[in-house]
């Protein structure tokens, strides 16, 4: 079987993070995309409503034309109308059903929080699996207990699957992250600025995308 391979840098478009930036998530994939990344989430903890799913579509398209991968955040329905991948956290779906639905060739993470749901999961139909939060973060509502660097170092060899490390990882945290065996950081406000825009958004996503291929 053929192991799927994450890129280093996994940035999430989470939209009420973008929102209280004042950036709306199509100008900020087409930012991202443009400096190169090579996966990319579209996380809408909100209704579903038409202006959302046309959001999410036009990511795609965006994603597409770049050659990354596209991934919804929960929801398989839209994953499977829009052909884009999907994670999945343990609220969510089963990987199980949602493989059902997406049938064999799309790509789904699944998310995991301690030893053992990573050991666990590893046996289900995914392709990737998150492991965290590592540090402590304020982008998820009533977040799991903190993993800490030692706790993914511990765990990793758990599965031979890939692990994107995700929950507060900042650029100065980064490398010690991936050194303590992640495949992978997932971001979502660490890549989004204070101020300053798009440009600065731009400006931050070089340079991870350039710290994590180092």
């Amino acid at each position: 079987m053929t192991i799927f391979r994450l890129p280093r840098f996994y940035p999430i478009l989470d939209t009420r993070v973008l929102s209280s930036k004042g950036i709306q998530p199509v100008d900020a994939a087409r930012a991202v995309l443009d400096e190169g990344a090579k996966i990319l989430q579209y996380r809408h903890k909100g209704s579903w409503v038409q202006s959302a799913f046309d959001q999410a579509a036009e990511i795609a398209r965006l994603s597409a034309e770049a050659g990354a991968l596209f991934v919804v955040n929960d929801r398989v329905d839209f994953a499977k109308l829009l052909g884009a991948a999907v994670h999945i956290g343990s609220d969510d779906l089963s990987p199980f059903a949602a493989r059902r639905i997406l049938g064999p060739a799309p790509v789904i993470g699944f998310s995991t929080h301690n030893g053992f749901q990573l050991k666990r999961a590893s046996e289900e139909a995914v392709q990737y699996l998150a492991l965290g939060p590592i540090f402590s973060t304020f982008s998820k509502d009533n977040p799991d207990a903190v993993v800490g660097v030692e706790g993914l170092e511990k765990w990793r060899p758990l599965t031979e699957k890939p692990v994107v490390a995700i929950g507060g990882i900042t650029l100065e945290r980064a490398t010690d992250v991936l050194r303590h065996g992640a495949d992978s950081v997932a971001v979502i406000s660490g890549f989004v600025p204070e101020n300053g825009g798009l440009d600065r958004l731009q400006e931050r996503v070089k340079a991870w995308i350039e710290l994590t291929n180092s």
